[in-house]
Protein backbone atom coordinates (compact mmCIF):
# COMPACT_ATOMS: atom_id res chain seq x y z
CA UNK A 1 0.00 0.00 0.00
CA UNK A 2 2.79 2.43 0.87
CA UNK A 3 4.47 1.81 -2.49
CA UNK A 4 1.19 2.40 -4.26
CA UNK A 5 0.70 5.69 -2.38
CA UNK A 6 4.27 6.72 -3.25
CA UNK A 7 3.62 6.05 -6.92
CA UNK A 8 0.33 7.97 -7.01
CA UNK A 9 1.84 10.94 -5.17
CA UNK A 10 4.91 10.99 -7.40
CA UNK A 11 2.85 10.70 -10.57
CA UNK A 12 0.52 13.50 -9.48
CA UNK A 13 3.49 15.67 -8.56
CA UNK A 14 5.09 14.98 -11.93
CA UNK A 15 1.95 16.00 -13.79
CA UNK A 16 1.64 19.07 -11.56
CA UNK A 17 5.19 20.20 -12.33
CA UNK A 18 4.68 19.48 -16.02
CA UNK A 19 1.56 21.65 -15.92
CA UNK A 20 3.45 24.44 -14.14
CA UNK A 21 6.23 24.21 -16.72
CA UNK A 22 3.61 24.86 -19.41
CA UNK A 23 2.72 28.25 -17.86
CA UNK A 24 4.03 30.49 -20.61
CA UNK A 25 5.92 33.75 -20.51
CA UNK A 26 5.68 35.45 -23.89
CA UNK A 27 9.02 36.18 -25.58
CA UNK A 28 8.42 39.24 -27.76
CA UNK A 29 10.18 40.12 -31.01
CA UNK A 30 13.29 42.26 -31.07
CA UNK A 31 12.92 44.07 -34.42
CA UNK A 32 16.39 44.83 -35.75
CA UNK A 33 16.44 46.06 -39.35
CA UNK A 34 14.27 47.28 -42.21
CA UNK A 35 16.28 46.50 -45.37
CA UNK A 36 13.45 47.52 -47.73
CA UNK A 37 10.30 49.64 -47.59
CA UNK A 38 8.13 46.53 -47.15
CA UNK A 39 10.31 44.14 -45.10
CA UNK A 40 11.47 44.06 -41.46
CA UNK A 41 13.78 41.51 -39.80
CA UNK A 42 14.06 40.57 -36.16
CA UNK A 43 14.68 37.79 -33.68
CA UNK A 44 12.82 36.19 -30.80
CA UNK A 45 14.80 34.58 -27.98
CA UNK A 46 13.03 31.68 -26.24
CA UNK A 47 15.25 30.17 -23.55
CA UNK A 48 18.53 29.15 -25.19
CA UNK A 49 17.02 29.30 -28.70
CA UNK A 50 16.84 32.26 -31.04
CA UNK A 51 14.24 32.25 -33.80
CA UNK A 52 14.40 34.58 -36.77
CA UNK A 53 11.21 36.51 -37.50
CA UNK A 54 10.37 38.73 -40.46
CA UNK A 55 7.48 40.87 -41.64
CA UNK A 56 6.45 41.57 -45.23
CA UNK A 57 3.83 44.14 -46.18
CA UNK A 58 3.22 47.86 -46.21
CA UNK A 59 4.91 49.81 -43.41
CA UNK A 60 4.36 53.29 -42.05
CA UNK A 61 7.24 53.19 -39.56
CA UNK A 62 9.24 50.67 -37.52
CA UNK A 63 10.52 51.23 -33.98
CA UNK A 64 13.61 49.20 -33.08
CA UNK A 65 13.74 49.98 -29.37
CA UNK A 66 16.18 52.86 -29.65
CA UNK A 67 16.31 56.08 -27.71
CA UNK A 68 13.56 58.56 -28.45
CA UNK A 69 10.99 55.90 -29.43
CA UNK A 70 7.56 56.10 -27.83
CA UNK A 71 6.58 53.13 -25.68
CA UNK A 72 3.05 52.50 -26.92
CA UNK A 73 2.88 49.33 -24.80
CA UNK A 74 3.40 51.04 -21.44
CA UNK A 75 -0.28 51.79 -20.84
CA UNK A 76 -1.52 48.28 -21.61
CA UNK A 77 -2.35 47.70 -17.95
CA UNK A 78 -4.96 45.08 -18.79
CA UNK A 79 -2.21 42.64 -19.76
CA UNK A 80 -0.89 42.49 -16.19
CA UNK A 81 -1.59 39.13 -14.60
CA UNK A 82 -2.64 37.74 -18.00
CA UNK A 83 0.48 38.02 -20.13
CA UNK A 84 3.63 40.09 -19.88
CA UNK A 85 3.46 43.20 -22.03
CA UNK A 86 5.73 43.54 -25.10
CA UNK A 87 9.30 44.37 -24.19
CA UNK A 88 10.64 47.83 -24.82
CA UNK A 89 9.36 50.06 -27.61
CA UNK A 90 9.70 47.61 -30.54
CA UNK A 91 6.73 48.08 -32.86
CA UNK A 92 5.75 47.92 -36.53
CA UNK A 93 3.34 50.68 -37.52
CA UNK A 94 0.88 50.01 -40.35
CA UNK A 95 -1.20 52.40 -42.43
CA UNK A 96 -2.26 51.06 -45.83
CA UNK A 97 -4.74 48.22 -46.23
CA UNK A 98 -3.64 44.88 -47.65
CA UNK A 99 -2.11 41.52 -46.80
CA UNK A 100 0.73 41.28 -44.30
CA UNK A 101 2.81 38.17 -43.56
CA UNK A 102 4.88 37.23 -40.53
CA UNK A 103 7.43 34.45 -41.15
CA UNK A 104 9.44 32.46 -38.59
CA UNK A 105 12.79 30.84 -39.40
CA UNK A 106 11.58 27.61 -37.80
CA UNK A 107 8.27 26.22 -36.58
CA UNK A 108 6.92 27.93 -33.46
CA UNK A 109 4.07 26.89 -31.17
CA UNK A 110 1.02 29.03 -30.34
CA UNK A 111 2.38 32.47 -31.35
CA UNK A 112 1.00 35.74 -29.97
CA UNK A 113 0.18 39.06 -31.62
CA UNK A 114 -0.07 42.24 -29.57
CA UNK A 115 -1.69 45.24 -31.22
CA UNK A 116 -2.29 48.85 -30.33
CA UNK A 117 -4.56 51.58 -31.74
CA UNK A 118 -6.39 49.50 -34.36
CA UNK A 119 -9.03 52.21 -34.67
CA UNK A 120 -12.19 50.85 -36.30
CA UNK A 121 -10.11 48.28 -38.14
CA UNK A 122 -11.50 45.32 -40.11
CA UNK A 123 -8.95 42.50 -40.05
CA UNK A 124 -8.90 38.86 -41.15
CA UNK A 125 -6.23 36.35 -40.11
CA UNK A 126 -5.05 33.16 -41.82
CA UNK A 127 -5.78 31.12 -38.66
CA UNK A 128 -8.30 31.28 -35.80
CA UNK A 129 -7.27 32.99 -32.57
CA UNK A 130 -8.10 33.21 -28.89
CA UNK A 131 -8.43 36.61 -27.20
CA UNK A 132 -5.86 36.69 -24.41
CA UNK A 133 -6.55 40.24 -23.28
CA UNK A 134 -8.13 43.48 -24.46
CA UNK A 135 -8.75 46.93 -23.03
CA UNK A 136 -7.66 50.55 -23.01
CA UNK A 137 -4.25 51.53 -24.28
CA UNK A 138 -2.02 54.47 -25.19
CA UNK A 139 -4.61 56.24 -27.35
CA UNK A 140 -7.74 55.41 -25.37
CA UNK A 141 -10.33 52.63 -25.42
CA UNK A 142 -12.28 50.53 -27.87
CA UNK A 143 -13.96 47.19 -28.42
CA UNK A 144 -13.99 44.59 -31.15
CA UNK A 145 -16.36 41.87 -32.33
CA UNK A 146 -15.01 38.65 -33.86
CA UNK A 147 -16.33 36.91 -36.95
CA UNK A 148 -15.57 33.90 -39.15
CA UNK A 149 -15.03 31.48 -36.27
CA UNK A 150 -12.53 33.84 -34.62
CA UNK A 151 -10.50 34.37 -37.78
CA UNK A 152 -11.14 38.11 -37.81
CA UNK A 153 -12.56 41.10 -35.96
CA UNK A 154 -14.19 44.47 -36.51
CA UNK A 155 -13.02 47.19 -34.17
CA UNK A 156 -14.88 50.16 -32.75
CA UNK A 157 -12.79 52.96 -31.28
CA UNK A 158 -9.16 52.57 -30.21
CA UNK A 159 -8.75 48.79 -30.08
CA UNK A 160 -5.87 47.26 -28.10
CA UNK A 161 -5.26 43.62 -27.23
CA UNK A 162 -3.29 40.38 -27.38
CA UNK A 163 -4.32 37.39 -29.51
CA UNK A 164 -2.93 33.85 -29.53
CA UNK A 165 -2.98 31.49 -32.51
CA UNK A 166 -3.05 27.81 -31.58
CA UNK A 167 -0.93 25.27 -33.41
CA UNK A 168 2.48 25.07 -35.05
CA UNK A 169 3.36 27.86 -37.47
CA UNK A 170 6.14 28.90 -39.81
CA UNK A 171 4.10 31.86 -41.07
CA UNK A 172 0.99 33.84 -40.22
CA UNK A 173 -0.85 36.29 -42.46
CA UNK A 174 -3.54 38.90 -41.99
CA UNK A 175 -5.38 41.47 -44.09
CA UNK A 176 -6.30 44.79 -42.47
CA UNK A 177 -8.00 48.02 -43.45
CA UNK A 178 -6.32 51.41 -43.72
CA UNK A 179 -6.21 54.23 -41.18
CA UNK A 180 -3.76 56.87 -39.94
CA UNK A 181 -1.72 54.19 -38.17
CA UNK A 182 -2.04 51.05 -36.07
CA UNK A 183 0.79 49.03 -34.56
CA UNK A 184 1.66 45.45 -33.68
CA UNK A 185 4.40 43.05 -32.63
CA UNK A 186 4.62 39.27 -32.28
CA UNK A 187 5.85 36.83 -29.65
CA UNK A 188 6.14 33.14 -28.86
CA UNK A 189 6.22 30.92 -25.82
CA UNK A 190 8.31 28.15 -27.38
CA UNK A 191 9.57 26.60 -30.60
CA UNK A 192 8.23 23.31 -31.93
CA UNK A 193 11.41 21.32 -31.18
CA UNK A 194 11.27 22.15 -27.46
CA UNK A 195 8.29 19.98 -26.56
CA UNK A 196 10.18 18.03 -23.85
CA UNK A 197 9.63 18.01 -20.05
CA UNK A 198 11.62 20.30 -17.79
CA UNK A 199 14.37 18.66 -15.66
CA UNK A 200 12.24 18.85 -12.51
CA UNK A 201 9.39 17.10 -14.28
CA UNK A 202 11.79 14.40 -15.51
CA UNK A 203 13.00 13.82 -11.94
CA UNK A 204 9.50 13.38 -10.57
CA UNK A 205 8.45 11.14 -13.44
CA UNK A 206 11.49 8.93 -12.79
CA UNK A 207 10.48 8.84 -9.12
CA UNK A 208 7.01 7.77 -10.20
CA UNK A 209 8.43 5.03 -12.40
CA UNK A 210 10.51 3.87 -9.43
CA UNK A 211 7.31 3.66 -7.41
CA UNK A 212 5.77 1.44 -10.09
CA UNK A 213 8.80 -0.86 -9.98
CA UNK A 214 8.69 -1.09 -6.19
CA UNK A 215 4.98 -1.89 -6.26
CA UNK A 216 5.49 -4.67 -8.80
CA UNK A 217 8.36 -6.20 -6.80
CA UNK A 218 6.21 -6.14 -3.67
CA UNK A 219 3.40 -7.95 -5.49
CA UNK A 220 5.76 -10.64 -6.76
CA UNK A 221 7.07 -11.26 -3.25
CA UNK A 222 3.54 -11.64 -1.88
CA UNK A 223 2.61 -14.00 -4.74
CA UNK A 224 5.55 -16.34 -4.00
CA UNK A 225 5.12 -16.26 -0.20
Amino acid sequence: MSNRILFVAAACAAFGVAGAANATTVNWADWKAQPTATHVDGTITAGSDTVGVSYDGSIRLTQFGGGGDTDYWVDLGYTQGVVNRPTGTDLIELKDAGQKTITFSEAVVDPYLAFTSWNGNHVTFSAPFSIISQGCGFWGCGTFATFGGNTGFDGAGEVHGVLQFHGTFTSLSFTDSSEDWHGFTVGIGDIASNGVPEPAAWALMILGFGGVGASLRSRRKLATA
